[in-house]
């Protein structure tokens, strides 16, 4: 029998930490993937990246878990304010029913808050030489997505991690995403124990072949991976 292939669909990534669940962007395949791989749970935060239509085409579909309570939606000015164009009749004072109960926080690199008692530390990421967020969970976690490259003040915070969750687009260099090798001298020089790659590209090529190119403590992520840290 052959084994199933792994699939690389966009963001979400879920996380549950110390009580807390939150949500990594949140993609336009975000009800398929949940109908496929989640349930409706609680969700405390959504944690956005930035504002391309990639990590943000699934907000509409927050709505089921809307149920279970309102849901903060955590991005930089700029991303919220596409937000406020784009999705209005969320953002208004008075909407109508049904629509998702979800309001907008803005966050600042280098200004922490706290989700339920665990702190997250948003960062400044280079996307190609549009600024976006990553961020550092906790002491453990570090969510880095859409990177080319990033400042040394980032570097310093994702000193220490145990699991970092970061891009790798395909093995030739792109203007706007680290390739391969750019990735691996990020990881080299961030230091966690465990890696995992995420927003691969099919230029990347096959996932059981890259897997062989990589060191032991990293992985190229798929569709329905869980990682317990």
């Amino acid at each position: 029998m052959h084994q199933p292939r792994p699939s690389r669909q966009p963001p979400p990534h879920l996380i549950h930490i110390n009580g807390a669940t939150l949500l990594m962007d949140c993609g336009p395949d975000f009800r398929q993937q949940m109908l496929t791989y989640g349930r409706l749970e609680r969700l405390d935060a959504v944690l956005l990246s930035h504002e391309h239509y990639d990590h943000v085409g699934g907000l509409d579909d927050l709505r089921p878990f809307c149920r279970l309570g309102e849901i903060p939606i955590y991005a930089d000015a700029y991303t919220a304010g596409h937000l406020r164009e784009r999705m209005p009749y969320c953002f208004v004072q008075h909407t109508y029913p049904g629509v998702p109960r979800i309001y907008l926080q803005e966050a600042e690199a280098g200004m922490p808050f706290s989700i339920n008692g665990v702190e997250v530390l948003p960062l400044t990421v280079m996307h190609g030489r549009l600024p976006i967020l990553g961020y550092r969970i906790g002491r453990r976690l570090g969510y880095i997505t859409d990177m080319l490259t990033m400042p040394p003040a980032s570097y310093e915070a994702l000193q220490g991690i145990d699991l970092l969750v970061i891009n790798a687009l395909r093995q030739e260099p792109h203007p706007t995403h680290q390739s391969l090798s750019e990735a691996l001298a990020a990881v080299e020089r961030i230091g966690a124990r465990e890696t995992y790659f995420v927003h691969a590209s099919h230029h990347i090529g096959l996932h059981a072949e890259v897997e062989q190119q990589l060191p032991p403590h990293v992985h190229y992520a798929y569709d329905g991976l869980e990682i317990d840290f």
